[in-house]
């Protein structure tokens, strides 16, 4: 796990991998490494340990609380500030002016998506799918921002050369967006294309005035020691993207 460099003093943004000095073992072959998701059938105590161990790791940065979600492919937005909320969350996007809180999101091929402004007071965690992407969470979390975001980070995704899609998905950006055209790549039939998440992403960000948008090098379904991939094996783990502040 390494932090991303470039960011405002006082931002720490990184992803976990497959690999972790503290990942318990499973007897369970599909869920090897360290997965930090409750709703693929791991072991709850293992899962609960591997969160553990990254609060453990955030702790030297002050850090003393991680938010997670109960993602849902949506465009649901929750601002943690002052208030900490202690009962389950649903949604896609998380927001912060909090320091010593970490926003986590899962993820195992979606892209997830670090937003901030550029005097690191607030920061924003988004798990973008295609369907969260194309029905507006990041629009919805950069509207639900006290500030405006002026740099993003794309954490690890499928890369655009295994992600295929129908032509729903295509019409799906590409009727908001006409220029996204070029985001997608025939297929081997008229109805399928090859998606790429992160330059989608990334015209939806500068189109909203993200004027930095870092990231977007890796490929989740490729970097089969690196990462867990959905597509790759259905029966799988997920990393976890994170953001705080100190």
């Amino acid at each position: 796990m390494q932090f991303v460099q470039g960011l405002p003093l006082g931002v720490y943004v990184g992803q976990t991998q497959v690999e972790h000095a503290q990942t318990q073992p499973t007897a369970r072959v599909e869920l090897t490494g360290f997965n930090l998701a409750l709703h693929v059938g791991d072991d709850v105590k293992r899962v609960q340990q591997h969160r553990m161990a990254l609060l453990q790791q955030f702790a030297v940065f002050g850090v003393d609380k991680l938010t997670w979600l109960s993602q849902t492919h949506s465009t649901l937005c929750h601002r943690i500030d002052d208030v900490l909320c202690f009962d389950a969350l649903e949604g896609d996007g998380l927001i912060t002016q909090r320091k010593a809180h970490a926003l986590m999101m899962m993820t195992a091929d979606c892209l997830p998506i670090v937003l901030g402004n550029a005097a690191g007071t607030e920061v924003a965690n988004v798990h973008a799918g295609w369907r969260g992407l194309a029905q507006g969470i990041v629009e919805q979390t950069i509207s639900d921002m006290h500030t405006q975001p002026t740099w993003a980070w794309l954490g690890a995704a499928i890369s655009e050369a295994h992600f295929e899609v129908g032509t729903e998905v295509k019409l799906a950006f590409c009727t908001q967006y006409p220029a996204l055209q070029s985001a997608f790549k025939a297929g081997i039939t008229d109805s399928k294309f090859y998606a790429d998440l992160y330059a989608i992403a990334r015209y939806i960000l500068q189109q909203h005035g993200v004027e930095t948008v870092l990231g977007g090098e890796q490929c989740t379904y490729l970097q089969v020691d690196d990462y867990f991939s959905y597509r790759r094996t259905a029966q799988t783990g997920r990393m976890a993207t994170f953001v705080f502040m100190t």
